[in-house]
């Protein structure tokens, strides 16, 4: 099989099965795992997928500027984040990071909600200006750029995230459904430090199965 062969046939892998698991594919094609990791390899600097231990998964959505980051499922995280502003009592308060769900989130926030809001974004402390209740604590420190995700931004983003969740006594992620079975470049958190995932994906979703067994509560949305 040709490297252009091998490379659409990867790619259909991940489009198909949602993921690429090395020794699978070298026994299938009757190649060597080198040549299938150099493929992956070939890939993953391209941008079109993410390495992980024995193969490779879809690059996450939130590798992508935040313009365009926007633009993706913007129903699916409206109803993740109408499901996570139920968790904010009156009175309460809350860490949001700098991601696209977390501003849905602020937008579904009631505008009568008294409420503490803390985060590094000026985006999410924008959308919050007309919710006269919400005290607003804008943290500062260097403000990573939303337009274009580098290696250095996006590592930077996981030790804000990590740094937030620290002084969280719990912690939900939000995950709109095609963010589910993706990876990012770099881990936050073990999913044992995490209360809960609000998701719309499927209840079915091997993945939610998959957490579920390691002990994390699915809140589903939608």
């Amino acid at each position: 099989m040709l490297a252009a062969e091998r490379r659409d046939h990867l790619l259909g892998l991940l489009t198909n099965e949602g993921k690429i698991i090395a020794k699978d594919v070298a026994a299938d094609l009757g190649i060597s795992e080198d040549s299938v990791r150099r493929d992956l390899r070939d890939l993953a600097a391209e941008g079109l997928c993410q390495r992980v231990y024995g193969g490779a998964l879809p690059v996450s959505p939130a590798v992508a500027g935040y313009t365009a980051r926007q633009a993706v499922a913007p129903d699916g995280k409206r109803k993740v984040a109408a499901l996570a502003a139920k968790l904010i009592r009156p009175g309460g308060a809350v860490i949001l990071d700098g991601g696209t769900t977390a501003l849905a989130l602020a937008r579904a926030l009631p505008h009568e909600l008294p409420c503490t809001v803390i985060t590094h974004s000026p985006t999410i402390a924008a959308a919050l200006l007309d919710h006269p209740r919400a005290a607003l604590s804008l943290l500062g420190g260097r403000r990573f750029k939303h337009s274009a995700v580098t290696c250095g931004a996006a590592a930077g983003e996981a030790a804000i995230e990590r740094a937030l969740a620290s002084r969280a006594a719990e912690t939900y992620v939000l995950a709109s459904s095609e963010k589910i079975g993706t990876a990012s470049r770099f881990r936050v958190l073990p999913w044992q430090k995490i209360t809960g995932l609000v998701t719309d994906a499927a209840p079915d979703d091997p993945v939610l199965a998959r957490l579920v067994c390691l002990g994390v509560e699915i809140l589903r949305a939608g």
